[in-house]
């Protein structure tokens, strides 16, 4: 008999799943694809957050004040959590001066949380009936949504965020599609502020392969030393450091693509461990269209969609409705208005809904 049902396993799911498990109760966790991790299992594996929390109201100012402040209090303490769960921290520093966190082997750190969790329902196949799975749960359980927003769902990008959903590539998971935004509408929730935002990256256009353990590897993160602009020549200035701006912007741009141009100069530019130069060489041999002249290269970049921003509106428990409540990409107002590591709201938030869902203070 399970004490509560979690739909999705990435690590806003698991995070709730293991620290249900810890509080003795025993969770049944349903997961649509055929492995466990979600968007997680695509990330760089950095849980970070803004050394300063005034940076952090600065960069995400239409955020929810009082979700933020509870990222910025316990995530280092969730952090140890993690470790004390047997995923090993490879750096304990982010590589930028404004953060600070922990950068963890996303494979390593999913094992350790599904041990935790005490593994996955069965499914047997890709496709698990969401719905169907929650109708024969136990009378009673309490629901906690972690299904990774709607980022793979272009139907719903192109209604909320872009006219250009079909252009933009998607670099999260598959099972991302709004199901959890759905049933907690439909369980009487409402949405958060930025249902119109998304976390994305410069990526390199077709013709270029990009393969999802690519899809770090092959980011474009040199906006900020680049003359950008869209296919009319129209340009865009870079405004923020973590060039969430630049791709918000691209992402609503014709077939949502911007030109970067990189004067010879600014090549041996460093973006924390690559060079300019070694992320336009990357794009290149992945096939992207690179136009290299006497004095500048030129690349042609997508827009990739890697998660949304708004969601469903929680409160500082996670709860959605009565019995109800969200962590991760399903719950919004958090980084609206910017940008703040998805992988930290989703791992405190899916502990603190857990504790609520149990009864216990958040």
């Amino acid at each position: 008999m399970s004490d509560l049902v979690i739909a999705g396993a990435g690590m806003a799911g698991l995070a709730a799943a293991a620290e249900a498990r810890r509080l003795g109760a025993t969770p049944l966790v349903l997961e649509r694809l055929d492995r466990p991790g979600g968007s997680m299992r695509l990330s760089s594996g950095v849980i970070w957050r803004h050394r300063e929390f005034d940076a952090f109201r600065e960069e995400c100012p239409d955020g929810d004040e009082r979700l933020q402040r509870l990222i910025f209090a316990r995530l280092d303490g969730d952090i140890d959590w993690l470790e004390s769960l047997g995923a090993p921290v490879l750096l304990r520093e982010t590589g930028n001066a404004l953060t600070a966190g922990a950068r963890f082997d996303p494979a390593l750190l999913t094992e350790a949380l599904v041990a935790a969790a005490g593994g996955l329902a069965p499914n047997g196949s890709e496709g698990i009936e969401l719905d169907r799975a929650l109708v024969e749960a136990p009378a009673g359980s309490p629901l906690i949504l972690a299904t990774g927003g709607f980022g793979a769902n272009r139907d719903l990008l192109r209604v909320h965020v872009t006219p250009e959903a079909d252009h933009a590539l998607l670099r999260t998971a598959p099972g991302s599609t709004g199901e959890g935004l759905r049933i907690g509408l439909e369980s009487g929730g409402s949405t958060s502020a930025g249902l119109d935002q998304v976390y994305a990256r410069a990526m390199p256009a077709p013709p270029a392969q990009v393969a999802p353990a690519d899809f770090v590897r092959l980011s474009q993160l040199y906006a900020r030393h680049a003359t950008v602009t869209n296919e009319r020549g129209e340009p865009y200035e870079t405004r923020t450091w973590s060039e969430i701006d630049v791709a918000q912007w691209q992402l609503r741009q014709p077939r949502a693509r911007a030109w970067f141009a990189v004067c010879a100069d600014r090549l041996g530019e460093r973006v924390r461990e690559r060079t300019v130069a070694e992320m336009i060489e990357a794009a290149e041999r992945a096939g992207a269209p690179v136009r290299r002249g006497a004095d500048d290269v030129t690349v042609e970049t997508v827009a990739g969609v890697t998660t949304t921003l708004g969601g469903l509106a929680i409160d500082e428990s996670g709860r959605v409705a009565d019995g109800v409540f969200a962590c991760g990409a399903d719950a919004g107002g958090i980084a609206t208005g910017g940008y703040a590591s998805g992988l930290a709201a989703a791992l405190v938030f899916g502990r603190i809904a857990a504790r609520a869902a149990l009864g216990e203070a958040p």
